[in-house]
């Protein structure tokens, strides 16, 4: 159970079951996989409690191979959003196999996506490998806010840690910067 969040999985944002479809295809013909978050519905302008899966994490080292998809466990973080995991098969049954059943304990749904990866090649199932349902949902997700910053913002940033450090910009001791000699804030290094 999460603190301070409904823990019932309500579905899946439609964009992201279609990244998903198309990270398969583009895989294809090795297996894709990553980890499911979710989303508290109500940030996503749902009026009830629960979760939505709007975003799949990709683990750094993940190897695979026409047959199967491994992740390095000690790549994999701990994190409180993390509600199950995706991963396709090429081979187009969308079934679990027994080596994906012993991968499906940690999370409540487990998403297999088959070639040729169209809309309705892909089943959900929970972490016994039990068939279960999973509504996909027309959601507005939010927007991408990792690279939400400008140039400026960075200069300005540069510009506070050297002055933390005691550096002080040419300009300000009433020296013109030299831009040839490896350009804006070379006086930093």
């Amino acid at each position: 159970m999460r603190l301070f969040r409904s823990s019932e999985l309500l579905g899946i944002a439609r964009e992201t079951l279609d990244f998903v479809r198309e990270a398969s295809e583009e895989s294809h013909p090795d297996e894709y996989m990553g980890f499911l978050r979710a989303e508290d519905a109500r940030k996503l302008g749902l009026e009830r409690s629960g979760q939505v899966i709007t975003d799949v994490l990709v683990i750094p080292g993940t190897t695979s191979n026409p047959v199967s998809a491994t992740v390095k466990t000690s790549m994999k973080p701990n994190d409180v959003q993390s509600v199950g995991s995706v991963h396709s098969h090429p081979n187009g049954v969308l079934r679990p196999s027994s080596a994906d059943l012993s991968t499906f304990g940690q999370g409540d749904v487990h998403i297999i996506v088959g070639a040729p990866y169209g809309p309705d090649d892909w089943r959900a199932f929970d972490n016994r490998g039990d068939p279960t349902t999973l509504d996909v949902l027309d959601v507005d997700l939010p927007e991408e806010r990792f690279f939400d910053f400008t140039q400026a913002d960075i200069d300005a940033e540069l510009l506070d840690e050297g002055r933390r450090r005691g550096v002080v910009p040419p300009e300000e001791q009433g020296l013109e910067r030299d831009d040839d000699d490896g350009g804006f804030l070379s006086w930093l290094r």
